[in-house]
């Protein structure tokens, strides 16, 4: 006859007894009786309520999930040649973004000939990084990747 420990909440004397009886144990209590731990010697199970104890289960893990932060980048796009109200718009988006807890994915996109306004768009990126100090941190200078010039700002945490 195989043998069990037995353990549960509601169990007078645990230790190890036979599956039968056990599984009388359980039925008597109207619960379910779950292996615990199969490569024990001898294997350990449980008296409990099954159902509840998978809602426990998922409720545990549906906490920790919404404990995980969730990172979100935001891209805004410049041009070399980005006219000062449009900076301006286009920075408080950044402001905003950055206030409700967002990276940033700043660029400036040269198309064609721009190009060969590399340092424009490098002074626009670093104007920006310096206006927007106070929020976010640049996590990532201004690097020229093929057509685009990138620069990466996440913010700062709140105290």
């Amino acid at each position: 006859m195989p043998q069990i420990r037995l353990v549960g909440d509601n169990i007078e004397n645990p230790g190890v007894v036979s599956v039968k009886e056990a599984l009388k144990i359980a039925e008597e209590q109207e619960l379910d009786l779950v292996e615990i731990s199969p490569k024990a010697d001898p294997p350990v199970c449980k008296v409990i309520d099954y159902k509840k104890f998978l809602y426990e289960q998922k409720k545990k893990q549906k906490e920790i999930k919404s404990k995980a932060t969730k990172v979100v980048v935001k891209e805004i796009r410049f041009g070399p040649n980005t006219d000062e109200h449009d900076y301006n718009f286009k920075k408080n988006h950044a402001v905003k973004f950055l206030e409700e807890g967002a990276k940033l994915k700043v660029y400036v996109f040269f198309k064609g000939r721009t190009i060969l306004f590399k340092e424009k768009g490098e002074i626009l990126l670093l104007k920006l990084a310096q206006e927007l100090e106070e929020i976010g941190k640049v996590d990532q200078m201004p690097k020229l990747e093929g057509k685009r010039m990138i620069m990466f700002i996440s913010p700062k945490k709140k105290k």
